[in-house]
């Protein structure tokens, strides 16, 4: 079965959350199972399991099923989808940035 493409509000709601940003940070490392992601948390496993739902929902983690254990690993898709916006908006940021900067050093200069 494949999995819909997720959304880019999904994508930032899902990285909004401290606790969901730490377990992308461990992932970065390598693959770890649910139990391995909730042991320097200090959270419940079913807390877990729901953070872990919304990564995988914005395609940000996969999971899979090795025997008992589920080992879930960084997905592409959510941080594609992420990457993408952020290049298409790249200009525009970047441009007002150089024009405050300009601006700063007009007003340094005494106007």
């Amino acid at each position: 079965m494949t999995r819909p493409q997720p959304d880019l509000d999904a994508v930032f709601s899902a990285l909004g959350n401290a606790t969901r940003r730490a377990m992308v940070r461990r992932l970065a490392s390598g693959p770890a199972t649910v139990s391995e992601l909730a042991e320097p948390l200090g959270i419940t496993l079913p807390a877990v399991s729901r953070h872990v739902g919304v990564l995988e929902e914005a395609g940000l983690l996969t999971r899979e099923r090795q025997g008992r254990h589920h080992v879930c690993s960084l997905g592409h898709a959510g941080i594609d989808l992420a990457r993408g916006f952020l290049d298409d908006t790249r200009a525009f940021w970047e441009g007002n940035l150089d024009a405050l900067a300009a601006f700063v050093e007009q007003e340094e200069r005494g106007g």
